[in-house]
């Protein structure tokens, strides 16, 4: 019997007849998690991607759940007489029948459990708020901040080795009241950047008519055992004591931080780590113990928590409700229904971060991985594994390591002793280095400039700069050290001292007690620290440690240049891995960055058109100006007033064509200042200001909620505000910076954005050491892998730092096409957007329709054609 899953011919869970385009993503994914492969997958915003996600990977789950239970009923027929294999089949699917039913039948009292708590909410709240009140505020015996290893065994246990200790540990425990074993099951873990797209996916989720909780025990009749199962088949919904049909289940759980889930006020007041202070009161009891937290005598209040969470897909804010609702913990309810859960959502650094899975109990093996909104996963992979650390915050951190190792010496075991010194002489031989070369700096450049920024840099190995903090340092075992802070985890127990000691000395006084809430939300200076010694560990070609002048402060900063090494770890464990994004192009570099290791036959792409007709649609490079000028916005023609001038007349034409609301990016803000200055001075924007009203992305991400609010209001406005023959259109026009706030994460559908203009092409700083550095080290990598190139042939710094400006352009040019029925121009002002190396890493569905102009009458003749075909429409 073969159990290979075959690809649906349909997919009945999808709520309505889906596109082509939606179908076949459907059908290449589902083959793609069929068959253990990587894939990246490129699907505009607008055509239904996620749903389209959630549909094919829970279909697909759907029948592997299929696929076990006809392997257990195929394994239980064995080599017996027929009547006997009828027997023993028909008594396996009556378990597996029974199972699921008594499994389902406990998550429908966990739905009614939750119903009748959500009604005593009000009265448990206000008791809640007495109880806090008249809670005295208990502190932490000094014990709790000794290391681990030595909480764990006092001098009485020294010579008991780490097996017995463990044993003797398990014979204390109290056994748990839920006696029977947490079964796992295939899971879907599905991560984007933030819990507002999370939030999202559930609500995709809630359209799909699929039920993963109790069809398939339908179909395993002996008979049906023997063929595929019929995905084109519509699930079968449970039904209830009335005949109703229930809504279709899917066991989903959101994951987040303590901090985000935390529901004890009195923990979340208090200065210091949170993930400490809960972490140490996990082992305390009585009145110490978090009252959300039940004993491990009580575990039936958290499983029934658990129990709730899976009944209902909740996201972050419903999980922190139902806890307060349950006077449960949803941070630890939540890891409970990890295990149990089909379909996981979290957040990239839950997922792609080691420690963060070990934590939450996280097993990425043989499971499907779908990482959305994925344009960002290499720059995010790069950004988690770099490390900052300010010579203040070392100082600070050298401070309380010495203030702590004072307080616990006379209680520390040897061995601690012995590793908190190498730390200590550690940390002293980096300061005092940084405060030599911070010196020495000073000498060379007493007053540094622009000029002189080069030379307030060195960059550096890990190995280098050991040998630079000299011998004893030179000597010590890294990976020893990473071990023992690992385990000890004495950054925590040393923070978590020292935040107790502020809380003391602070007493009542509001103004200290306001200081140190403030600091209460900060990184504790020795987790800086941590981190900055374990990624020395890694390997030396992979990363470099950068000393730098900031402010007249030292700063210290390790840059990993490598984001394939943690991610590999994820990728080879894993089922398979979806990379997905509304613009994923160059997709090339996605590939040269992440899977250069992976064979060819395991790694698969896809990329569709968007679901909106062609002419809906205008694309146009436009490469020279009214005056005839060329156009070309390199960074040493930014203040050409020529340019800027021509640049203003354009801007000037457009407003005249473009009906309501107009989005502008431009390369940078110092760019947008110098345009918006010359403007200024030449009455330009006076002029553009009377035909619509000018808006600007604001640098304080504080104050762009408030621009898009106003530039939405004045599209809206019905009428032209301006007086008669003032010759004002309506609408407005929003200036606004490639990679900033309003270039990703934003609809400007409909008329918010009937015309999309990008000017230039925003290249990074070259300047950049961190730049630099990994452009040197995509090249060694390429020549130590033997790539040989063609003659004329750009290397492979100059494919990364392309790629990295095309993959900003096109998060850009995706805000303009929402929907299947949006419309809009695209418009691309720079001579080099027409050569076919840019014009390539253009998304497919923009680059097959691109029409590059020769002159500027050509533009305002395209797009005039454009508009007019869209208002005979209307």
């Amino acid at each position: 019997m073969s159990l290979k899953l075959e690809t649906p011919g349909s997919f009945p869970a999808f709520p309505f007849l889906p596109y082509e385009i939606q179908f076949n993503l459907m059908q290449h994914l589902y083959t793609s998690i069929e068959d253990r492969k990587v894939t990246i997958v490129e699907s505009p915003t607008g055509t239904g991607k996620t749903l389209s996600l959630l549909c094919a990977s829970l279909t697909w789950l759907r029948d592997e759940l299929d696929r076990v239970k006809r392997g257990k009923l195929a394994a239980s027929e064995g080599d017996a007489l027929d009547w006997v294999i009828a027997q023993t089949v028909e008594r396996k699917r009556r378990e597996l029948e029974a199972d699921e039913l008594e499994y389902s039948e406990r998550l429908r009292k966990a739905k009614q459990k939750e119903a009748s708590l959500r009604k005593t909410a009000q009265n448990r709240a206000k008791r809640a708020r007495t109880e806090k009140s008249s809670t005295s505020d208990v502190h932490l015996d000094d014990m709790a901040f000794l290391p681990d290893d030595d909480n764990e065994a006092r001098d009485e246990d020294d010579n008991l080795s780490p097996e017995v200790r463990a044993m003797m540990k398990q014979l204390e425990r109290p056994s748990k009241v839920d006696a029977e074993p947490e079964p796992t099951c295939t899971k879907i873990y599905y991560a984007s950047r933030t819990h507002s797209q999370l939030s999202q996916v559930l609500h995709e989720l809630e359209k799909l008519q699929i039920n993963l909780s109790g069809t398939s025990v339908l179909s395993l009749h002996p008979e049906a055992s023997k063929s595929p199962p019929d995905s084109a088949k519509r699930p079968i919904s449970l039904v209830d004591e009335d005949d109703e049909v229930t809504t279709p289940e899917v066991r989903a759980v959101s994951l987040g931080s303590r901090k985000q889930l935390c529901i004890n006020e009195n923990l979340k007041g208090k200065a210091g780590d949170l993930d400490e202070a809960c972490r140490q009161r996990l082992s305390e009891k009585g009145d110490r113990r978090c009252q959300y937290l039940p004993p491990i005598e009580d575990e039936i209040r958290i499983l029934d928590f658990r129990d709730q969470v899976l009944a209902t897909p909740k996201d972050i804010e419903d999980l922190v409700v139902s806890g307060q609702n349950a006077q449960t913990c949803p941070y630890f309810g939540s890891r409970r229904a990890i295990t149990q859960a089909q379909l996981v959502m979290l957040p990239y650094n839950l997922l792609l971060q080691s420690a963060a899975r070990e934590s939450l109990g996280i097993d990425l093996k043989d499971q499907v991985i779908i990482i959305d909104e994925a344009h960002n996963l290499i720059s995010t992979l790069l950004s988690l594994s770099t490390i900052q650390l300010p010579l203040k915050t070392l100082t600070t951190s050298l401070h309380q390591l010495s203030i702590y190792l004072a307080r616990f010496k006379d209680r520390l075991s040897t061995q601690n002793s012995l590793h908190l010194k190498r730390l200590v002489g550690l940390l002293d031989a980096l300061l005092k280095y940084a405060e030599e070369w911070k010196g020495e700096r000073n000498k060379v450049n007493p007053n540094p400039g622009p000029a002189k920024a080069k030379e307030n840099v060195e960059t550096m190995t890990s190995g280098e700069l050991l040998r630079k903090l000299g011998r004893k340092v030179e000597g010590i075992n890294l990976l020893e050290v990473e071990a023992y802070l690992k385990k000890s985890r004495i950054a925590r127990k040393i923070s978590g001292y020292c935040a107790k000691e502020l809380e003391k000395a602070a007493g009542a006084d509001p103004l200290k007690r306001a200081k140190l809430s403030r600091l209460s939300n900060t990184t504790p200076p020795l987790h800086a620290v941590e981190s900055f010694i374990v990624a020395l560990t890694a390997s030396s070609d992979d990363g470099r440690v950068t000393f730098s002048m900031i402010d007249d402060q030292v700063e210290i900063k390790y840059q990993h240049l490598n984001p394939a090494t943690y991610f590999r770890e994820v990728v080879e464990v894993a089922r398979s891995v979806v990379l997905a994004g509304g613009t994923m192009s160059p997709i090339s570099d996605v590939t040269n960055q992440l899977f250069t290791w992976l064979s060819a036959e395991k790694l698969t792409t896809f990329s569709c058109g968007h679901i909106i007709p062609a002419s809906n649609l205008q694309t146009l490079v436009v490469k020279k100006g009214p005056r005839g000028g060329d156009l070309q916005f390199k960074f040493d023609r930014r203040n050409d007033q020529a340019l800027l001038a021509e640049l203003g007349q354009i801007m000037l034409n457009f407003a005249n064509v473009v009906p309501s609301g107009m989005v502008v990016f431009v390369p940078s803000y110092s760019f947008l200042h110098v345009l918006i200055n010359a403007w200024e001075s030449s009455g330009t924007l006076e002029k553009l200001r009377s035909k619509k009203r000018v808006f600007m992305e604001p640098q304080d991400a504080s104050g762009v909620e408030r621009v898009l609010r106003e530039y939405a209001a004045e599209i809206q406005v019905p009428t032209v505000k301006a007086a008669p023959g003032s010759g004002r259109k309506a609408g407005a026009l929003l200036f606004a910076v490639i990679g900033a706030k309003l270039s990703e994460g934003l609809n400007f559908t409909d008329d918010l954005a009937r015309a999309v203009v990008i000017i230039g092409l925003p290249f990074a700083n070259l300047a950049s050491p961190e730049l630099r550095e990994r452009m040197q080290y995509v090249n060694r990598l390429e020549q130590s892998r033997g790539v040989k190139r063609l003659p004329g042939v750009k290397d492979a710094a100059t494919e990364l730092y392309e790629n990295m400006c095309m993959n900003a352009v096109n998060q850009s040019i995706g805000r303009a096409i929402r929907h299947k029925d949006d419309w809009a121009s695209l418009v691309l002002i720079d001579g080099r957007y027409s050569s076919p190396r840019i014009r390539s890493k253009l998304p497919k569905w923009i680059g097959e329709s691109l029409i590059i102009t020769e002159t500027f009458g050509e533009v305002m003749k395209e797009m005039g054609r454009f508009y007019r075909e869209k208002k005979s429409r209307l």
